[in-house]
């Protein structure tokens, strides 16, 4: 199974909010995921958690980070 890191979006119209989960890679955006490890509200930049120890752990695993997700963990 390959998993990768990646958001699903959770907010409503026009105000989005974002969970950062790891997934099956072959899952839909806002299908079934493994495990939750945060959360990004991109009107808010400021307002993001992020769970580094379960983050380095799946890395460590071999889970890939999609593109947005490098960005935001910078």
């Amino acid at each position: 199974m390959a998993t990768v890191i990646r958001l699903t979006r959770v907010g409503r119209k026009k105000k989005p909010f974002y969970r950062i989960v790891v997934t099956d890679s072959r899952k839909r955006r806002d299908g079934g995921w493994i495990e939750s490890i945060g959360y990004y509200n991109p009107l808010n930049p400021d307002f993001k958690n992020i769970n580094k120890e379960r983050l380095d752990y799946w890395i460590g695993v071999g889970a890939k980070m999609s593109d947005r997700v490098k960005e935001i963990t910078k």
